[in-house]
């Protein structure tokens, strides 16, 4: 299955901020059923991090597209089943890997 990736700088963005949100969510979920600290998965802080770091260049404008994989992906492929965003940080990682979706253009 082929991954989409983001068409533009914006919506790329967008995508962050929107994975922020949803692990945000899900650690404000997972806190509120899970009675203990020791029952709260040990994968939503790495994975927030790798986030917010993410976020952060992209706003001091230090983020640069790469070949290699987000340091969240580990986390993610690990556990893919309790990440109810997993397709989100997959096009994330997709798009960090490969760049923008830019059309073909056709021959004329």
């Amino acid at each position: 299955m082929s991954l989409r990736r983001a068409r533009t700088a914006e919506e790329y963005a967008d995508w962050v901020k929107n994975a922020m949100f949803e692990v945000q969510d899900l650690k404000e979920c997972l806190l509120y059923e899970v009675e203990d600290l020791q029952g709260f998965p040990a994968y939503i802080e790495p994975l927030e991090e790798g986030i917010r770091q993410i976020y952060d260049a992209m706003c001091n404008g230090t983020y640069h597209f790469g070949r290699e994989d987000l340091m969240f992906m580990e986390v993610v492929r690990r556990f893919e089943h309790e990440i109810p965003f997993h397709t989100l940080l997959k096009q994330i990682n997709e798009t960090h890997r490969k760049g923008l979706e830019v059309p073909e253009e056709e021959d004329e």
